[in-house]
Formats: C-alpha cells, structure tokens, sequence
C-alpha cells in the first residue's frame, strides 16, 4: 500500500511538472508578442477575434464575451485594423457564436462590412490556422483575454504566422477562475496536437477578406 502511494505521489509530480513546463513555454514565447495598451498595437490588415458565448450557463452575461468586444471595437476605432474575423464554434443550429459576436460589434457602430465570420473556428488551433489557409491572413491581431493570446501567438508561431495579440480585460471571479485552470490543461494539449500533427476539423476553399 505505501509503494502504491509513492507511485501515486509520483505521478502527480510528473503531472504538475509536465503542466508546468508546458504553460511556461507558452507564456516565455509569447510575452514579447502582446500588448496592454492600445497605442502601442502596430497596424494589421485583420483582428482575429476568437468566440465565446455571450451568457453563462446560468443566463448571466458573460464579461469575458463583453471585454472581448470591447477590444476589437477599440482596435477598429483606432485604426488600428481594417476588418474583424470573427471565429468560433457554430457546431450546431441553436449555438452560433460568431453570429452573436456579429450582433455585438453592429451595436457597437461597427460596419457589417468590415466583419467577416468564420463559423468553424471549434477550437483555438482551428480558428488560428485557418485564418491563414482559408482567410489569407498570414499577419493579423489576436483579440481575446491574455491567457488566451498566449496560447493562440503561440499557436500562431508554430504553423508560420506572423501573430501579435491584444489583451482584452481579464474577468476576476469564480468563472474567470475556472476557465484559467481548463487553460493549463489545454496547454498540455497544444504540444500533444504538435506532435501529433493536428490540423483544424475543416478547411474549404479561400475567401477573400
């Protein structure tokens, strides 16, 4: 029994280690590639905004949908950018999160013309890869919240894309919480598909932005 439990004790300090050096490896890569303050973004033809709900699960508006937003419009108004994909998981009728990322920038006074949508961006890899292989855009601005640039600049780099990222306001509650710990986990899973050599579920012809 106390063998079992060093084997155990073991394991999960593979397991620490191993998340660990995954998320600094990530976090090192990309620190020089971001950016806080909205001066200091150099111009890019396109901002990819990455998706996500606009409401929690419990009808509660999501912050981190909202800061979001709140970014990508700054960057437009700044001039900053010229057009905004918007990509995220529309994998069923009843959930389309481009569309309500869509929605949001129209009340915010942003042209319909200057966004574009892709509605198979199911995960980070897919969103970033075919921004490039299917959207042409082998330069641009990731929008979302710091820890999910780090990941997506990341990404980026390692399928040969010029990618910068500009932080939206991070979220400090219980789901801000939540989603940080999923995030360590799914950096584990950035090299697994390295490795692995995982590409985005679907491609398709060009469009042009």
């Amino acid at each position: 029994m106390k063998k079992l439990l060093w084997i155990l004790i073991a394991l999960a300090g593979l397991v620490i280690a191993l998340v660990a050096i995954c998320d600094l490896r990530i976090r090192h890569y990309a620190a020089p590639h971001l950016y806080e303050q909205l001066s200091e973004v150099p111009h890019r033809h396109a901002a990819l905004l990455l998706g996500t709900s606009s409401n929690l699960r419990d009808g509660r508006p999501n912050l981190f949908f909202r800061y979001r937003i709140d970014a990508a419009t700054a960057l437009l108004h700044a001039g900053k950018i010229d057009k905004i994909l918007v990509s995220g998981d529309n994998r069923h009728a009843s959930y389309n999160e481009p569309q309500m990322m869509r929605r949001a920038l129209l009340s915010r006074g942003v042209p319909d013309s200057l966004i574009v949508l892709d509605y198979a961006g199911f995960r980070t890899l897919d969103s970033v890869v075919r921004a490039k292989e299917v959207f042409g855009q082998s330069s641009f601005i990731v929008v979302s919240q710091r820890f999910h640039n780090e990941r997506a600049v990341f990404l980026a780099g390692k399928h040969g894309i010029d990618a910068i990222g500009f932080n939206a306001a991070d979220v400090r509650s219980l789901s801000g919480l939540k989603t940080r710990l999923r995030e360590r986990l799914a950096r584990v899973k950035v090299f697994v598909d390295l490795a692995t050599h995982r590409g985005p579920h679907f491609l398709g012809e060009r469009v042009e932005m």
